[in-house]
C-alpha cells in the first residue's frame, strides 16, 4: 500500500475544468427538469415542479407542538432552550405552479403498514428523521411505540402499524476504518452497506463532514484504490466517495422494493455574504430571505451530485432541497441549542424546515 500527501493532478484539473463549465447552467437546467436524466428522478409532476415556489405565512403552522412531540433531541428544540420568537415556525412552501399535499400521518401509517424506511447519513438526516418521528406523531398521538437507540443507529417503531422508522448514522456512506496507520476514510468502500439491505425505502445524505479539519475531522487518512493520502481536495474526494455510494444503488437496490431517496445538499448561514449581509449570520435572523435569486448561488457540492446521478443505473428520487432550503436563513437553532454551544447556523429547528423536507418526501412517495 502506497502514501501520497497529494491527489492525481490530472484528476484535480479535469474534474475544476467539469466545475466551471456546467456548475451555473446544472443549476438552471435540473431545477427546471421534470423529466428522467440518467438513475435521477426529479420530484416534480409533469405539470409542476415542486422545489421552485417561495415561501408563504400559513397561520395552520407549524405542523405538530414541540412540546408533544417525545422524538426531538436538544440540539434541535430551539423553543425548548429558549428561541423567542414565533414567525420562523409559520413558513409554508409553496410550488409556483400547484400545491403539495399536506401531511397526513393516519395516512401515512396505513400504506406503510408493515414496512421499514431507513435514514442514512449523517446529524442531517437525524434532523430530518426526528421531524417525521413527529409529524407522524402529531396524528396519532396515542399510539403505543418502541424507540431504541444504541450508537450509529436508533430504531422508532409504531407498534399499531408495524411501521418502523430508522436511522443509521454515518458522515461519509464509504467506510470509516480504524487501522494500524489511524483511522482511514475508505473512498472506494461500502461494506457498511450491508446494514442497509432489505429495507422498503432509503434515505441518503451526505456532504458537511467531507469538509470538516483539524480537531473534528474523523479521519487521519483516505483510501482511494490502494493508496493512502494524507489529505486530498475534499471535493474530488466528495465526488469519489459519492461515485461509489452511486456504484453501490447499482448493484444492490432492487428498484422493485426498494424505493431510494437523497436528500440533497443541505446549505450553511454561517457567512451573510452569501444573501448580501456580510456583517451577520442565522444569528438573531427572523425571516426567509425573499430575493428572487439567492446571492451566493448553489454550493458546490450540489453541481458534485449531479454528475455523480448521471452514473445511477436504478431510479433514485432526489430531494432536491438546497434552493429552498439557503432562503430559509432564519430557520437554524443559532444560540437556541441544548447540546450545541456558539452559533449553529447548519442544523435545522424542530418544528421548522426539515418537516417542509418530509412533505416533499411524502409528496413523493405517494405520487
Amino acid at each position: 500500500m502506497g502514501f501520497s500527501s497529494q491527489e492525481n493532478p490530472s484528476l484535480y484539473f479535469f474534474f475544476f475544468f467539469l466545475l466551471c463549465l456546467s456548475t451555473v447552467s446544472a443549476y438552471t437546467n435540473t431545477s427546471s427538469n421534470n423529466g428522467v436524466e440518467g438513475g435521477r428522478r426529479e420530484l416534480a409532476s409533469w405539470r409542476c415542479n415542486w422545489f421552485r415556489g417561495s415561501w408563504v405565512y400559513d397561520v395552520t403552522y407549524p405542523l405538530y407542538d414541540p412540546y408533544k412531540c417525545p422524538f426531538i433531541d436538544p440540539q434541535f428544540n430551539c423553543k425548548k432552550y429558549g428561541r423567542p420568537d414565533n414567525l420562523y415556525l409559520k413558513y409554508r412552501w409553496q410550488p409556483s405552479s400547484c400545491s403539495l399535499p399536506r401531511f397526513n400521518g393516519l395516512y401515512f401509517l396505513r400504506k406503510m403498514r408493515g414496512k421499514k424506511i431507513m435514514f442514512v447519513g449523517d446529524s442531517l438526516s437525524t434532523n430530518m428523521w426526528q421531524s417525521l418521528a413527529c409529524l407522524i406523531h402529531s396524528w396519532v398521538p396515542n399510539a403505543r411505540y418502541t424507540l431504541l437507540r444504541q450508537k450509529g443507529l436508533a430504531s422508532l417503531t409504531f407498534e399499531d402499524y408495524g411501521v418502523t422508522l430508522k436511522l443509521y448514522r454515518t458522515q461519509f456512506l464509504v467506510d470509516l476504518d480504524a487501522e494500524n496507520v489511524g483511522r482511514v476514510l475508505k473512498l472506494d468502500s461500502i461494506k457498511q452497506g450491508k446494514m442497509w439491505r432489505g429495507m422498503d425505502v432509503l434515505i441518503f445524505n451526505s456532504w458537511h463532514w467531507w469538509t470538516h479539519i483539524d480537531h473534528i475531522q474523523p479521519w487521519d487518512y483516505m483510501e482511494d484504490g490502494n493508496r493512502l493520502y494524507k489529505d486530498m481536495n475534499r471535493l474530488v474526494a466528495y465526488y469519489k466517495g459519492m461515485t461509489t455510494w452511486a456504484r453501490w444503488v447499482n448493484a444492490f437496490v432492487n428498484p422493485s422494493k426498494t424505493k431510494v431517496f437523497f436528500n440533497g445538499v443541505s446549505p450553511v448561514h454561517y457567512d451573510g455574504r452569501d444573501w448580501g449581509e456580510p456583517m451577520k449570520s442565522c444569528k438573531s435572523q427572523t425571516q426567509p430571505f425573499y430575493g428572487r435569486k439567492y446571492p451566493g448561488g448553489p454550493p458546490v457540492a450540489w453541481v458534485i451530485l449531479n454528475k455523480v446521478f448521471r452514473r445511477l443505473k436504478k431510479p433514485v428520487y432526489w430531494l432536491d432541497i438546497t434552493g429552498l432550503s439557503q432562503l430559509r436563513k432564519d430557520a437554524h437553532p443559532s444560540a437556541y441549542s441544548g447540546n450545541h454551544p456558539g452559533n449553529d447556523c447548519s442544523h435545522w429547528c424542530l418544528p421548522g424546515l426539515p418537516d417542509t423536507w418530509n412533505v416533499l418526501f411524502y409528496s413523493a412517495l405517494f405520487s
